[in-house]
């Protein structure tokens, strides 16, 4: 458990504004998917390595995007632009050694998973997922070395209406449009 790493999109009247017809609860799968390509930020927990929090529940909030905005924009990959200088990212270095090179919602979608970067070939679908939702990203400081990365989801949790938690497999979870 020492490698935990959580992304919690949550999303309820922001959902009800997007436009987009929220999927039946019976389609759990489906309700991950819009979720997730509905929410411009989610909030990522680890086990802080910080002086003071070393060992806690650490968690903050960061962009991400999983496509351009849209009904078909989405690829269902969270992707995040990330500095080393951040928090989270620093947890993440201490308790796994690093990002791997190739190793988550009212309406609650939780995506446990091993964060890793993004690479030469995947880079450009990564810039164009954040940088079409947060434009800013382009201006952020050179200096800070920021770095595309990604959840590669292995457990989605959704909680979406009554009767607990539901799981969706991967599997399931990208074989659907959101």
């Amino acid at each position: 458990m020492a490698g935990l790493t959580l992304l919690c999109v949550t999303a309820a009247l922001l959902l009800l504004a997007s436009g987009g017809a929220i999927p039946p609860p019976e389609e759990a799968a489906r309700m991950a998917r819009f979720v997730l390509h509905n929410c411009d930020w989610g909030a990522l927990a680890t086990l802080s390595a910080q002086e003071g929090l070393r060992g806690q529940p650490f968690a903050n909030i960061f962009s991400l995007s999983d496509g351009p905005p849209g009904p078909f924009g989405g690829s269902g990959v969270p992707y995040l632009y990330l500095t080393d200088m951040e928090i989270s990212v620093q947890d993440l270095e201490v308790s796994r050694g690093g990002l791997s090179e190739g190793n988550v919602m009212a309406l609650t979608a939780c995506l446990m998973d091993v964060t890793s970067f993004v690479n030469d070939s995947e880079a450009g679908l990564a810039k164009k997922a954040l940088f079409s939702r947060h434009p800013e990203m382009e201006s952020w400081p050179k200096d800070h070395n920021w770095f595309f990365a990604k959840f590669n989801i292995t457990n989605i949790w959704v909680l979406d209406y009554f009767g607990g938690l539901k799981i969706v497999t991967p599997e399931e979870y990208y074989s659907v449009k959101p």
